[in-house]
């Protein structure tokens, strides 16, 4: 018997589909076409096939903001994935313990930073930091250390690595709270019965709860790669679109808006906004799928 066409789950999923496919698939596709072509004076654009692309990575006028905005992208990555994602293991560990008074409050203290607008976050820890008026250097004293002041979001050195951390302060309770819940859906029985067999917290936690855990810090991982290699709000919140001192700081999200708006003495250029913001996709996308072809699928045979 021919089974009938299940209209009502296509009306019910219609609404969804025309919202994505009007402001992010096509948008999408646009993108990835007007990567082919070049703007003239007149504002006529023309077909040039893989230029753009050729000139991005190899023109010296493009390729070296290209590749420093790129190797500060692979340095922000690495900072807030092996500072905050260990950090919010440690906080969901030890919140998900039982007995521990006042969890709950602390899991909304750590997650609070999330839900604030960036650029508050930004202005905040301008006036913190500020070498001027900042209460850093008085909060350093207090332990002895003013000695060891900086103006750090001011040395080329120290800006990026400062801005990291930022990063790892504001949204440190997404991975906590991820990882939390993967923690308490750990069946009790499993837990009691290692302990019925003498094994510590430190054991069970290292033997049992990490590795049933292992899919949850995956998924944790693939999210924090995504989020960072997208990063631009906390950027160009605390040091504009420049991303100074001297580009120490700039990502491949702030290069892609001064190559496609343009900023002070740099004209926007679409076509070439376009072959950034392509090069940026095709980066996260390689990256996702050499997680889900190498790591996901190992990782799949730990989830209970």
């Amino acid at each position: 018997m021919k089974r009938a066409f299940p209209w009502h789950i296509a009306v019910f999923l219609a609404p969804a589909f025309l919202i994505y496919t009007a402001f992010s698939a096509l948008p999408l596709l646009d993108t990835l076409r007007l990567g082919f072509f070049t703007t003239h004076d007149s504002g006529q654009q023309t077909f040039v096939g893989l230029a753009n692309y050729i000139k991005l990575l190899t023109d010296p006028d493009w390729s070296a903001s290209f590749w420093n905005a790129m190797h500060n992208n692979v340095k922000f990555f690495l900072i807030v994935m092996f500072v905050q994602n260990p950090i919010a293991l440690l906080l969901a560990a030890l919140l998900s313990m039982h007995g521990v008074r006042g969890a709950k409050g602390y899991q909304t203290l750590i997650f609070l930073p999330t839900l604030l607008s960036v650029v508050i976050i930004g202005f905040i820890w301008q006036l913190i930091l500020s070498p001027l008026w900042g209460v850093s250097e008085k909060l350093l004293g207090f332990v002895g250390m003013a000695d060891y002041f900086q103006p750090w979001l001011g040395d080329e050195g120290s800006a990026l690595i400062t801005l990291s951390l930022i990063s790892v302060w504001q949204f440190v309770g997404v991975p906590m709270m991820l990882i939390y819940a993967s923690l308490i859906a750990i069946p009790d029985e499993i837990i009691e019965a290692a302990r019925i067999e003498g094994a510590s917290s430190w054991h069970i936690f290292w033997t049992i709860r990490l590795p049933l855990i292992l899919p949850t810090l995956g998924l944790v991982t693939i999210l924090t790669f995504v989020g960072n290699f997208n990063a631009f709000d906390l950027i160009y919140a605390v040091k504009g679109a420049i991303a100074g001192p001297n580009y120490s700081t700039d990502l491949l999200g702030t290069f892609f808006y001064r190559t496609f708006f343009g900023y002070q003495s740099q004209i926007g250029s679409p076509t070439m906004g376009a072959a950034v913001a392509t090069t940026m996709f095709l980066i996260i996308l390689s990256g996702v799928g050499v997680y889900f072809y190498f790591i996901q699928r190992k990782l799949q045979r730990f989830a209970f």
